[in-house]
């Protein structure tokens, strides 16, 4: 871990209509920095760093690091110019950002039951064409044409003609239903033409159906066992993610992960934070090549979204939270692109999928950051040809209640569940709010390379069948809600991601 330097607290001011940062700090400390590294500022070069709308110091900074294998110990206007005017060879290969699904202009809620029953209806038909691509699902049939199979076997039965016994098949559809009997669990599907309700008695498949996410799609064989009433499971199939090779950028580039924040909460943990933004700013050969910093939901704490949260708040205001939050992110230097989605504790609608934050009803806030893009939650990205899919993870609260075994402790194992699943919402009616949309978006329709979630506060790191899973933990300290929660947050770092070969790197900013 680097050394830092000690931080200065600048106060802010506004200069055609844009937040920026006291000039005379600024100066001071650039002057100090350039001196202590051995290099003089030219006076033009001096007088055109006075009229910059950006941060001086690590103007300064960026130049001298970019000096530093040439022999001119002065900065120039020239050196100024060329920073804020990159190769375009070194974007096009080094800092490009493709946005493949950004909820924000497609929510259009639904209404009612009729707004969720579109919902189901593309929930079914987005993950039956992911179940086509599996050799078995030739085989699914109709829950309908089953049950009328089934009942048919029935009276052959009573006859005491040849039944059905014996014979499997196979069907496909949301899970609706699960309850533990004496003599196995009972679970209950549905697809278009009906539900079907089906007893799972072998402790094998019993273990599979109990680690399944209600609503979630499976398929399942049955079968007619003799001596057993009503259809049987003999195996149960997910979705799943395949095993694959994921991409990887053909360049040396890194990404940072990171989520909650939690800014205007007491227990915001702004030092260790101020620490990471200046490890951003130093001459870490590391931090050179990082191009992307990725925060996925929760940058500030908001207001009233718990009871008595203002016991719990340094800033009762959400447009202060937005102001302070921009005020730290305009640390991170410019060449680095910020990637950011919201949280349940960020302005705008909380139920999923979330659009971006809103900018304009608050004084644009992060919107005016040149290097910052916004989108929904779930975005799904892809940078320099890796696919990032960014999630907060508000529905791990629900995965973690309702699947054995799974615990806050360890949330890159529930968010497998997710990748199982292929859908990052699954159960409906829980703790998770989910909106009417006539589309499911939700729906894990492509593999990603890495899957990214935060909202539980513990930084956890996996991979699974070639997707990487980090959960990027918080800056927040251990709140009172989460100590009867029995929840020990892990805060204070930063999950680097080398692009070129998806090897994760974690960095610690607590001491």
């Amino acid at each position: 871990m680097p050394g830092y330097r000690n931080l200065i607290k600048y106060e802010p001011r506004h200069q055609n209509g844009r937040l920026v940062l006291s000039i005379q700090n600024e100066v001071f400390n650039a002057l100090s920095y350039a001196t202590s590294k051995g290099f003089q500022i030219h006076p033009d070069a001096f007088a055109m760093l006075k009229g910059l709308d950006s941060d001086v110091l690590k103007t300064v900074q960026e130049i001298i690091r970019s000096k530093k294998t040439s022999k001119n110990a002065v900065i120039l206007v020239d050196d100024i110019k060329n920073l804020f005017s990159p190769k375009k060879d070194e974007v096009a290969i080094e800092q490009v950002c493709t946005v493949l699904l950004d909820p924000t202009e497609k929510v259009a809620t639904g209404e009612g039951v009729e707004g969720y029953t579109a919902l189901f209806r593309s929930r079914f038909e987005k993950s039956m064409r992911i179940l086509g691509q599996r050799p078995d699902s030739k085989r699914i049939s109709k829950i309908a044409s089953v049950k009328q199979t089934s009942h048919a076997s029935s009276k052959m039965v009573v006859k005491g003609e040849n039944s059905l016994h014996g014979r499997t098949t196979m069907v496909a559809g949301l899970l609706m239903s699960r309850r533990t009997k004496k003599n196995g669990v009972e679970i209950v599907v549905d697809d278009n033409t009906g539900s079907l309700s089906m007893m799972v008695v072998t402790e094998d498949v019993k273990k599979q159906v109990l680690a399944l996410a209600l609503d979630q799609m499976i398929m399942l064989e049955l079968e007619n066992k003799k001596n057993a009433p009503g259809l049987t499971v003999k195996s149960v199939m997910t979705p799943d993610i395949p095993d694959h090779l994921p991409n990887r950028s053909k360049s040396e580039a890194y990404v940072v992960l990171i989520s909650d924040l939690h800014v205007g909460s007491r227990y915001f943990m702004e030092k260790e934070f101020l620490r990471f933004l200046d490890w951003l700013s130093s001459d870490d050969d590391l931090v050179r090549k990082i191009k992307f910093v990725c925060v996925g939901g929760d940058l500030i704490d908001g207001v009233g979204i718990f009871p008595n949260q203002d016991k719990e708040l340094l800033e009762m205001d959400v447009d202060k939270q937005m102001s302070h939050v921009t005020r730290l992110l305009a640390k991170v230097p410019k060449h680095i692109k910020v990637i950011v989605i919201p949280g349940n504790h960020d302005p705008g609608r909380r139920a999923l999928p979330q659009p971006a934050i809103p900018g304009k009803s608050i004084v644009d806030h992060l919107y005016g950051l040149p290097n910052c893009m916004m989108f929904g939650n779930p975005a799904f990205i892809e940078l320099n040809g890796v696919k990032l899919l960014m999630y907060h993870g508000q529905s791990l609260d629900d995965i973690i209640a309702t699947t054995p075994g799974l615990t806050y402790d360890k949330p890159a194992e529930a968010m497998k569940v997710f990748l199982k699943a292929r859908h990052l919402a699954p159960t409906y009616g829980a703790r998770t709010p989910v909106a009417p949309e006539h589309e499911d978006m939700m729906v894990i329709t492509e593999v990603p390379d890495i899957l990214q979630s935060g909202h539980v506060h513990v930084t956890d790191v996996q991979s699974y069948r070639g997707t990487l899973v980090v959960n990027s933990g918080a800056w927040q300290s251990q709140t009172k809600y989460q100590q009867t929660m029995g929840i020990t947050p892990i805060p204070g770092l930063a999950i680097l991601v080398n692009l070129a070969t998806l090897q994760p790197f974690v960095q610690d900013f607590n001491q």
